[in-house]
């Protein structure tokens, strides 16, 4: 699933493009911009493909946003077997997982800060995101256990069986 939201700072709006894994909500992509545009969301892409590296037939999610829908972003999910699926029009709930990452983001991190340029809060965010709400925030739908623990868990329980 992917969604982009915006940061204010002192230079203006950093605009941050994540793609998150629903299986356990891990941030798998991610990346942020001054400009909102295919760019951003194709970076996110690339960084998410290059981490996961995913089978083909993976369903990839989104809202109907231009970048999303792009030819440029479309062809890339094509190359890699990936299967778009986007978010009917009106319904803000598909992207719910998303939307509830950014809030808790701002909650936790941004509305306590004060960012003075786009590379503090991209510096902050970047931190927040890989050695916090991936490594240690814990979840309730995960049993209580952070993102990559319950990632491990899975994958050395599937080895067991």
């Amino acid at each position: 699933m992917t969604d982009v939201t915006y940061i204010p700072t002192g230079q203006g709006w950093l605009y941050l493009a994540v793609i998150l894994d629903l299986f356990s909500r891990r941030v798998v992509g991610w990346a942020a911009s001054a400009i909102n545009e295919r760019a951003l969301a194709l970076a996110a892409l690339a960084f998410a493909l290059a981490a996961r590296r995913p089978a083909p037939g993976l369903v990839h999610h989104s809202d109907r946003g231009s970048p999303y829908a792009s030819d440029d972003y479309r062809l890339v999910l094509g190359s890699h077997g990936l299967i778009p699926s986007m978010s009917r029009a009106g319904d803000c709930w598909d992207n719910a997982v998303a939307e509830s990452f950014f809030a808790r983001l701002k909650a936790e991190l941004v509305e306590h800060e004060r960012y003075p340029t786009r590379a503090a809060a991209f510096a902050s965010i970047g931190d927040y995101i890989d050695n916090f709400y991936n490594l240690k925030r814990r979840h309730s739908r995960l049993a209580y256990m952070s993102r990559i623990e319950f990632e491990l868990k899975t994958y050395v329980t599937a080895l067991a069986a």
